[in-house]
């Protein structure tokens, strides 16, 4: 029995997209979020019937990100989710947007936890709440490559940020697309200009609260200048919350992405 799919169409507004006319990466992330959470409200497992039953909600802990082209403002495009697989304690979903011709535009793996909202301990997944999704039930779930670590902060650009109310979704934690913008945001705009992302590799590992002093790093390995990778951390102090990995391709005159 494969896995339920589930499939909505979004078209891009202005405000989605950056300085080069297509969609940010946080707002990719939020928008394919948003096709999981209305795919859960179809199957009666959404995250305020899950926090108001059983205290829980689903907390993503690492995404692999391939973008083949970012799609511009005012382009419709095709959202596709599923729970793929799981085991005890992980579950496993993709996600994939296709443009109107059907061309494959972005993948993403993920790897899902379910957090008591009490104790912000991970619980074991029941069988009520992963039934609906038809997932697999697997010893073990994909492993999703692991973001680099900056050997060397000393050599690291740096920004400092407050988290902010706006910054804390519902389930009282920093939204994930919040720390994509920190580290996007210690890269500087002419780099931003010329260059876009075509793999992501991200892991969330502690928790940032509000009011806290985070600082986002990066270095950038502009070994080959086709090529280029930065990587990032999101620390509170000594404790990294967050990492990635990203590798970028130099955008063309024509302002499409180089193979």
């Amino acid at each position: 029995m494969a896995a339920k799919q589930f499939s909505e169409t979004h078209t891009i507004p202005f405000y989605e997209c950056d300085v080069n006319n297509r969609i940010t990466i946080p707002m990719l992330i939020n928008v394919l979020i948003l096709a999981s959470e209305h795919q859960n409200e179809q199957l009666g497992v959404d995250q305020t019937t899950l926090i108001d039953r059983y205290g829980i909600g689903w907390v993503v802990i690492s995404y692999s990100i391939k973008i083949n082209q970012l799609p511009t403002n005012n382009s419709t495009v095709k959202m596709t989710t599923k729970g793929t697989s799981y085991n005890r304690y992980f579950a496993y979903r993709e996600f994939w947007l296709h443009d109107q011709a059907g061309n494959e535009l972005v993948k993403v793996e993920s790897i899902w936890v379910l957090m008591n909202e009490q104790t912000r301990k991970i619980t074991s997944m029941s069988d009520d709440i992963i039934a609906p999704y038809e997932s697999k039930k697997v010893k073990r779930v994909p492993r999703l490559p692991r973001p680099e670590i900056i050997k060397d902060l000393a050599k690291a650009d740096a920004k400092q940020y407050q988290v902010r109310v706006s910054d804390i979704d519902f389930n009282g934690h920093v939204n994930n697309s919040v720390y994509l913008e920190w580290m996007l945001d210690a890269l500087p705009m002419s780099f931003l200009g010329r260059y876009i992302p075509r793999q992501i590799d991200i892991r969330f590992d502690n928790e940032v609260k509000y009011g806290n002093l985070v600082t986002s790093s990066v270095v950038v390995d502009s070994t080959d200048r086709d090529r280029i990778k930065t990587i990032h951390e999101i620390t509170t102090g000594d404790e990294i919350s967050a990492s990635a990995t990203f590798i970028w391709n130099q955008i063309n005159v024509e302002g499409s992405q180089q193979s």
